[in-house]
C-alpha cells in the first residue's frame, strides 16, 4: 500500500515537472532570433569565413603535393641537355614548387644571380597567392566577437532603457530580456570569432610548411646548376 502510493506521488512530480521542462527548452533558431539584427552579420561572417577556410585549404593541400622524384627528374634532365623535357616536368605539375623551377629553367643561361632572383620573385607571387583570403579570416577573428559585445552593450542598454519607461512598475522580465539578448550576440560572436581564428593558425602552419619545401626545393635547384654537366 505504502510502495502503491510512493509511485503515485513520484509520477504526479513528473507530471508536473514535465510541462515546465517543455517551456523551457528552446531551439537553437529560436535562440538566434533572440539575438536580434546583429545576428544576420553574424551568421553571414560564419558562411565566409567556412568558405575560406575549406577553399584555402583545398588549394594549400593540392599545392603540397608533387612527386618525390620531381626533382631527381629535372636533375636528370638538366644534366642531360633536356631543358624541354625539364620543362614539360614542370608543367604538368600544378604546384607552387614547380612554377618556381620552371621559371629558373627559363632563366638557364643567365647568371646565377639572374636565375636566383627570378626563382625568387615566383615563389612570392605563389606565397601571396597561397594566403589570398587569410586577411579576411583574421579579420572575421577579430571582429566577429567585436559584434558579439556591441549586441551586448545594446541589450544590455534596451533593458536599462525599458526599467526607465517602466517607472516604479518594475518587472523582472524587463530586464532578463535585454540581458538575453546581450549573451546570445556575445555567444554568437565568441564562437564565429574562436572557430576563424582556429581556422586561420590552422591554415597559416601548412602555409608555413609548403613554404619550407619550397625554399629546400630552390636551394637544390640552385645547387643543381652549380653542379657540372654530364
Amino acid at each position: 500500500m505504502l510502495f502503491n502510493l510512493l509511485q503515485a506521488d513520484a509520477a504526479a512530480v513528473l507530471d508536473a515537472a514535465l510541462p515546465v521542462q517543455e517551456e523551457m527548452s528552446f531551439s537553437l533558431i529560436q535562440m538566434a532570433i533572440k539575438g536580434g539584427w546583429l545576428m544576420i552579420p553574424l551568421l553571414l561572417l560564419s558562411f565566409i569565413a567556412l568558405y575560406i577556410f575549406g577553399e584555402r585549404w583545398w588549394a594549400i593541400r593540392k599545392s603540397a603535393q608533387i612527386d618525390p622524384n620531381f626533382m631527381n627528374d629535372i636533375h636528370d634532365a638538366i644534366h642531360q641537355g633536356r631543358l624541354e623535357t625539364a620543362l614539360d616536368l614542370c608543367k604538368n605539375s600544378e604546384s607552387p614548387i614547380a612554377r618556381m623551377v620552371e621559371k629558373g629553367i627559363e632563366r638557364i643561361g643567365r647568371p646565377l644571380s639572374d636565375i636566383q632572383a627570378a626563382v625568387e620573385n615566383i615563389g612570392n607571387v605563389e606565397i601571396a597567392r597561397l594566403e589570398k583570403g587569410l586577411p579576411m579570416l583574421a579579420t572575421i577573428s577579430g571582429g566577429a566577437p567585436m559584434i558579439g559585445f556591441l549586441g551586448t552593450v545594446m541589450g544590455m542598454i534596451q533593458a536599462f532603457f525599458n526599467m526607465a519607461q517602466a517607472g516604479n512598475n518594475i518587472d523582472i522580465s524587463l530586464l532578463s530580456g535585454g540581458i538575453y539578448t546581450a549573451m546570445v550576440t556575445t555567444v554568437a560572436g565568441l564562437f564565429v570569432g574562436i572557430l576563424a581564428y582556429f581556422g586561420y593558425n590552422f591554415l597559416t602552419a601548412k602555409i608555413s610548411d609548403l613554404i619550407f619545401k619550397m625554399e629546400n626545393n630552390t636551394i637544390e635547384f640552385m645547387d643543381l646548376l652549380h653542379e657540372p654537366a654530364e
